[in-house]
């Protein structure tokens, strides 16, 4: 027969009060961050608690502070495009960093249709999160209108379609993506194309605004026939950048705007017998980890994604401490990486 060793019994907040020299009630002040504790018994508890291995009841805490310690991550895109996207999976990797720190975990949340929208903001709005990063946020989305009922606060990855007040990180697209042609038209490129990204989405918009700038800026005529639009994905870039081809079969350069659609678009200009970058070249935009490594090697534009991943998570702690009253926006920089393909 086979026998257990009985487990030890677990310290309690009272053996962590008589073993520190205080009352109760100070363990659970100093437990729970309160101010209104002197130094001396500040540390007093947290010398017992560590010599106990005290370690405190977290839906007892929550009750306390009204706290529970989680975020979410929402990101309005379906589980295929999450885990297919090499972009979200360098955002998870940014906020985990972040969070690393502190004591706050992150959930994270998809949600593309109304549904599960819906379902995501009853989530949040019965209290199960303390505030929410919201992410690929599409023109046809509910959830700012449904999380702005809710009390938890809220920031945004990227500037509201519709200008409201709330608080948001966002990378300089319209610069990045004006670089990113400008460069092409430098190295005396004229019939420039472009993969855009989806137009119901503000980083789509914004890229393709930065791309008409530029080729403004240089007197060159905007084509309509030069701009197919993408879905952020391979094989969206793929099919962009066929139908491209076959409305200007003569263009010698071509900006797209995210890595992944660069790959594909490559593919097909390989596919094509086009050669990067002496018959067409070719930017991208996101300088993820298959810009460096693809045939040829791609121009790209970076977007500095620690530094947005850490804007977040602060904009976001400073709304849970201020009660949602601060509204911050916070633009980030991009630069251009320069490589084989063009």
């Amino acid at each position: 027969m086979t026998t257990t060793a009985a487990r030890p019994p677990t310290p309690t907040l009272e053996q962590v009060a008589a073993l520190a020299g205080v009352s109760r009630a100070t363990v659970s002040r100093v437990i729970n961050d309160s101010p209104r504790v002197s130094p001396a018994a500040r540390d007093a508890v947290h010398a017992a608690v560590e010599a106990l291995r005290y370690v405190p009841n977290r839906m007892a805490r929550s009750l306390v502070t009204r706290r529970t310690d989680t975020i979410a991550l929402v990101l309005s895109e379906s589980n295929t495009q999450i885990f297919a996207d090499p972009f979200f999976a360098r955002i998870v990797r940014g906020l985990s960093a972040r969070l690393a720190d502190t004591e706050l975990n992150l959930v994270l949340l998809a949600a593309r249709g109304g549904r599960e929208q819906e379902k995501v903001a009853r989530y949040v709005q019965q209290g199960h999160v303390d505030g929410v990063i919201l992410i690929s946020l599409h023109r046809d989305d509910l959830l700012p209108d449904l999380l702005a009922r809710s009390p938890v606060p809220l920031v945004l990855s990227g500037r509201p379609f519709d200008g409201r007040a709330v608080p948001y990180v966002d990378a300089d697209n319209v610069g990045g993506a004006a670089a990113a042609t400008t460069h092409l038209l430098q190295l005396g490129r004229s019939r420039i194309g472009t993969v855009a990204g989806p137009l119901d989405m503000v980083a789509g918009l914004d890229r393709l605004t930065g791309y008409r700038t530029a080729l403004a800026a240089a007197g060159t005529p905007a084509r309509p026939e030069l701009v197919a639009e993408g879905d952020f994905t391979e094989a969206g870039g793929s099919r962009a950048m066929a139908r491209l081809l076959s409305e200007v079969p003569d263009l010698d350069a071509v900006f797209v705007a995210s890595d992944p659609m660069a790959v594909g678009a490559l593919r097909v200009l390989r596919a094509a017998g086009r050669r990067v970058p002496d018959d067409v070249a070719v930017v991208g935009f996101d300088d993820a980890e298959v810009a460096a490594s693809c045939d040829p090697p791609l121009t790209t534009v970076a977007q500095p994604l620690e530094e947005m991943t850490g804007a977040l998570v602060d904009l976001l702690l400073e709304q849970i401490g201020s009660g949602g009253s601060a509204v911050e926006a916070r633009l980030c920089g991009t630069a251009l990486v320069r490589r084989a393909s063009a």
